[in-house]
């Protein structure tokens, strides 16, 4: 297992094989369906977004809250299937990839290939481990969404798989 520490380098992005497992440290966002649709909307309106998207990772998950002691309750992947409308846009603009579950489409993989990102793949079921990974919690926009807000993530050996990698390879 190889430790990334995120964001990552075009260079680190260009390493990365399909197939890779990880452990990543550093800094992700977390975005779901209701917070990408307002993201996309701000775009479409010219807004500054509420986090630098350039070179930054999204995690397509929705964390639990934080019991007694800990940073962030259960917060396991969900299925990044449905930010397929979203995911293209957002690498053109930068976004260095994304951790979820399960495959992309073509368009999001040949999106990949194109802007030079990476994503990785979380297990399912496994939200309880994802959780324990996070030291740090924090609401960045959209509050009123709960769960669905965007949240900055502090993590530490968060462990993921290369599933679409930035040479067109792909884990499915």
């Amino acid at each position: 297992m190889r430790k990334l520490h995120l964001p990552l380098t075009k260079q680190e992005i260009m390493n990365l094989h399909a197939g890779d497992c990880v452990f990543l440290s550093g800094v992700v966002y977390t975005a779901r369906d209701c917070a990408h649709k307002r993201l996309i909307s701000m775009l479409d309106r010219g807004e500054p977004l509420p986090f630098d998207v350039r070179g930054a990772f999204i995690y397509y998950a929705g964390p639990c809250p934080a019991p007694t002691g800990k940073a962030c309750g259960s917060c396991g992947p969900t299925t990044s299937a449905r930010m397929n409308a979203f995911a293209p846009r957002l690498l053109r603009e930068g976004l260095g990839g994304m951790i979820g579950k399960g495959e992309m489409d073509g368009e999001t993989r040949r999106t990949i290939e194109e802007c030079g990102a990476v994503y990785f793949a979380a297990v399912g079921g496994a939200g309880a481990l994802y959780g324990n990974a996070i030291k740090r919690m924090e609401t960045v926009a959209f509050p009123e969404l709960l769960s669905e807000a965007v949240y900055r993530l502090e993590i530490e050996d968060f462990p993921a798989v290369v599933a679409h990698d930035a040479h067109g390879g792909s884990i499915y």
